[in-house]
Parts: structure tokens; sequence; C-alpha cells
């Protein structure tokens, strides 16, 4: 059976797993996300005995979970059927029933959590009612809230001797752009750090965590001062704050080593990373073996060793040491190797494009498949994808563009979308095109739109406004109609969307309209398919069916495909028959 199944298939197929999280107190004790069983859920392991369990099974998977840092509990998020509003629950480490977190409280989005010892947990909420609400919970006591506001915000963290909590916030309604607060058990403001008003254009700032030693209060936060994120080290005792300059191009994250003493690096620069190790006290920066591709999360464990997931476009993904060693891996099918990638640089009319290619075997021209991320703030990268493997095995050449809206790029790319949604990121799409076009690569006769999310929205938005661009659109879980969606959706993409339009839709209608694919639906010329989750929150289903009906309305050419999910499936087999269902819908349109 094994033999007999499409390479593509076996991409999808193999399991996988996600980077270990270890128990802050007890490190043996691990905590991990794998599709073992076909369906992405957490798995528990005692690295000790090497014993390894399953801890959730829902029919539409589960994904987010943590440990308490005595390792005794998992705390997982229970939301229905992948609408992602629900209550955390949480489960013995070794085994046991599943039980209610935090009694006393209404489900709701989350919007973080943070756990403590003796039983204290920081829980973030979110939900259309109440805004963005934060309670302290402790054992056998009624949930107390500590936080309150209309705009978004979440937990960051919790400090070492759980007496501080980090909030990142954006009550001065610029989602884009956060601000921190940190508060004490009572939610009285310890300290204040706000970039929004810090230059002529808005800054945001990130929690990345407190100083994992007991007393310390420095805050380790990433900032844009410079253009691009870089950590700082805030004293939220009032020492100040200490930027740190490592003299990277790109983006630069941080995390804490175990003891405080050290800063484990990660280092983005054009769609690839690297890692390293900041000595604090000799401020001496030293790479660490960190093979070319892209570094999907990284700690450093108690001892110092340094576990990472890695992937490039042709090589899977594995779970390593900087030593060299595979540290976990999933039993049973291996995915078979897919092709590299090639950069290209096209100048586009916001500054120079970049756009990650894959070609399939033979000569060009090829049909084409332009995947487009989603995010928008996200960009494609040297990883490993299961999804262009497909188009790639069927003779299509991929083409996937960072366009302005993306990070890793510099704050002002990111920023650049605002007000003009939607048809600043289709102008660079456009240029690399072009380019595709003009090099050789792409057959203009047999041009695929395609994305998911926010690559969803521009697909269909890009088929409206560029009707003679395109031969076939693929747009899974996209915004439709931007005024519909917004009323609909999940209230911290409310916010969202007010901080990149400027406002509700009824405060800038005309900008509403100039980004919604449903005000171009009249000029789509070529075949649509859509995929949509019938539970998504931030896609919600009303806005696809208004897109939709006004496609049968007009005779234009569309095929839809509604599942029981949520925003995209944590299930294997449904991830496979919709990239079926795209393999045909656009094979059958290109001829």
């Amino acid at each position: 059976m094994t033999d007999e199944m499409p390479a593509w298939e076996k991409r999808f197929r193999a399991p996988r797993v996600g980077l270990p999280d270890w128990a802050e107190d007890a490190p043996d004790r691990s905590l991990f996300v794998s599709n073992t069983t076909g369906t992405y859920e957490l798995y528990a392991w005692d690295r000790a005995s090497g014993s390894r369990r399953q801890v959730t099974d829902r029919p539409n998977g589960t994904t987010d979970g943590v440990l308490t840092p005595d390792g005794e509990w998992i705390w997982w998020f229970r939301d229905t059927d992948g609408d992602e509003f629900g209550v955390w629950m949480r489960q013995p480490f070794t085994g046991g029933e599943d039980e209610p977190a935090t009694p006393g409280l209404e489900p709701s989005y989350s919007a973080g959590l943070a756990l403590g010892r003796d039983g204290l947990a920081v829980v973030g909420r979110s939900t259309d009612e109440d805004g963005s609400t934060v309670h302290v919970v402790r054992p056998d006591a009624e949930p107390v809230e500590i936080y309150r506001h209309r705009e978004s915000a979440g937990v960051g963290d919790l400090s070492h001797d759980g007496t501080l909590i980090a909030i990142e916030h954006t009550e001065h309604g610029d989602a884009m752009h956060a601000a921190l607060r940190v508060v004490d058990l009572s939610g009285a403001t310890v300290a204040e750090l706000d970039d929004t008003g810090r230059g002529d254009e808005p800054l945001g700032l990130e929690c990345l965590g407190f100083a994992p030693v007991e007393g310390d209060r420095r805050l380790l936060v990433g900032h844009q001062r410079r253009g691009r994120w870089e950590p700082l080290i805030w004293d939220t005792a009032g020492a100040g704050e200490t930027e740190l300059d490592f003299e990277l191009p790109g983006d630069v994250a941080a995390e804490w080593y175990a003891d405080g003493s050290a800063l484990l690096v990660v280092h983005s620069f054009q769609a690839r990373s690297e890692l390293f190790r900041y000595d604090l006290s000799s401020a001496e920066l030293t790479r660490l073996d960190t093979p070319p591709g892209s570094v999907s999360g990284a700690t450093a464990r108690p001892d110092g060793q340094v576990e990472f997931l890695w992937s490039s476009s042709a090589l899977p993904p594995a779970v390593r040491t900087t030593s060299g060693d595979v540290v976990l891996e999933a039993p049973g099918l291996r995915a078979p190797e897919s092709l590299p990638v090639e950069d290209a640089w096209v100048e586009g009319p916001g500054g120079r494009v970049h756009a990650l290619v894959q070609r399939p075997a033979g000569e060009g021209p090829f049909p084409t498949v332009f995947e487009i991320h989603g995010g928008p703030t996200w960009h494609d990268s040297d990883a490993f994808s299961a999804g262009p493997g497909a188009w790639l095995d069927h003779g299509f050449a991929v083409v996937r563009v960072n366009y302005r809206g993306s990070t890793g790029y510099g704050r002002e790319w990111t920023d650049a979308l605002r007000h003009r949604v939607g048809l600043i990121e289709l102008e660079d799409i456009a240029a690399v095109r072009e380019w595709a076009v003009q090099s050789g690569l792409a057959d203009p006769r047999k041009l695929v739109l395609s994305g998911g999310s926010w690559g969803g929205y521009l697909t269909l938005l890009g088929l409206g406004t560029q009707p003679d661009a395109w031969t076939v659109g693929l747009a899974a879980v996209p915004i439709a109609d931007y005024v519909t969606a917004y009323h609909d959706e999940m209230e911290a993409l409310k916010a969202m969307d007010r901080t990149l339009v400027g406002g509700t839709p009824e405060e800038v209608p005309e900008r509403y309209e100039a980004s919604s694919p449903l005000t171009y639906v009249e000029k789509v010329m070529a075949p649509v398919y859509i995929s949509a989750g019938m539970n998504d929150p931030r896609c919600p289903i009303r806005q696809i069916d208004n897109y939709v009906e006004k496609l049968e309305e007009l005779g234009k050419v569309h095929e839809v495909y509604r599942y029981d999910a949520g925003h995209g499936s944590l299930v294997v087999e449904e991830r496979i028959k919709q990239v079926r269902l795209e393999l045909d819908f656009a094979r059958r349109h290109l001829g």
C-alpha cells in the first residue's frame, strides 16, 4: 500500500512531531504535538523512562497545551470543532481523567496562559461582549479578574516567583504594535513600557519572557526601535533597559537559557534562520551549529543543550540538537524529500520583493502556482511544506512571494499595507508574476493564484482586480466579503482590521469597499475554487456564502467545498482530500 502511494501523499501522511516543551522544575517531563494517528494531538513524553502516551483524542485535533512547572499536570484548550472558542482543561501527566482547569470562567477565545507554582494560573480571555480580560486563578478559589479593556490584550508571562504578570496590550488602538504593562497579582501596575509614541512611525513591543530566576524582575522584550525586531532586557524594578545590538541583518528574537546567564538567539534573514548563544556577562555572541534552512522553534534545556525544530524546502522537519543528534522522531513512514528553493529578487513598486521559487523536472515555461502565504504578518521561508511538493510532483513550478506586509524584512515592509489593504500586496505579486513570465519560468496561459486565509483573500481579490493575469484561482478559508467578515469574526481580528484599514466599515466604508473581493466579483474571469471551514471564527462562513451566491448569480465558473472544521483542518485525510480537489480543479481548467 505504501509503495503504491504517490510521494506527495507520503509527505502529508508521514508522522511529524513538534518541538517538545518541558516542565521547568521537572525537565524530564515533556509535551509535544504529533499527527501520528492521522490527527494532530498532544503527547506526553517521559524522557527518563522513554515512555510516550497520547494525551488528547478529538475528531478535529488539539494543538494548544502547556505543562505546569512541576510537570504534574498538562493543560490543554478544548474548543468546539475547531472554532477556537472554549475552556482550558487539565489532565495528570501520568494519565487520568480530564477536568476543568478554570472552574468559574466561561468559554472564550484564548488570549494567553501562564502557569505558576502551587497551582497558580494567569488566564487571558477574549470575547465579543467583554473584550480582553485577564484572570488570576488559584486552587479552590473563584477566578479574580485583574484586567479588562475593549482593545485586544493578552498574557505575556508570569515571573518565576509568581508575583508579577506581563500583559501585552493595545489600549492605544493599534493592534499591530503592542505595549507592555507589568502588574502584580491584584492588577496594580508595577511598570509600563510603551514605544507607540516614541518615533514618527508606530513601534511595537513583544514579551519574550521573565528571567527564569527566583526574585529576578528582568523581562526580555522584543522591540522595533531600529526598524526591525531585536531584543532588549527591561529591569521592571526600575533599573532601566539594556538594548542588545548583535549587528546581525534581519530580525533577531531571543529566549533565556535555563539559569538566566545567557540568551538563545534566533536570527532570521531572507527566509532562513540560524541560532546563537549570547553570554550576558561577557557580551559574547557564539554561533551554534545550525544547518542551512529554517528553525521553527528552539529551546535551551537545563544542561545547556539546545533543541530545535529544523527543516528546509528539500528536507523534512526533525527535532535536532546543536550537537547534531535527532532528539525525537515519530514512528512509521518517512516523508520523501522535495526540491530546494531558489531565491528571486524582483523590483516592485515599493522596493525589492523576495520570492522563493521551486522548479519541477524538465524545461520551462511551466504551469505555475503562486502560493500566497497568510497572515499577512508572516512570511514564507526555506522550510519543508507538503503543499508545494504536491504541485511540483505534478509538473508545476511553485512561486511564493513575501509581499509588503510580510515579516522578516523590517518594520517598514511589514507596516506598508495599511489603508490600501490587499491592493499593496497584489502589486508586489504582480511584479513577481511579470518576472516569472519574462524569465521563462512560467507559462502565462497556465497561472494559478492560490492561498489560504489571508492568502485566500488575496487570491479572490487578485482574480477580481487582475482578471487578465490569472488562469485559475484556489482560495482556502478566505476573506471574500470584507464588511461581513469584519462583523462576524472574532474580536481580536476586528481590532486588527481596524488597525489595517483605518477604522470600522461604518467609519471608512470606501476603504473596505476598495479592499473587498466582493466589490470586484463581476470582473472575475478565471474559474474559482473555494474551500471553507463551517466553524471558522477568523474567516467566517457567512461572508464566503455571500461571495459564492454572487458568483452563482453571475454565472461564473466555480466550485465550493465546505467541511466541518475551523480555520483549516488538523486531520491529515481531510487535508489530502482538499489537495486532491485543488489539483483536480486546476488540471481540468488548465487543460
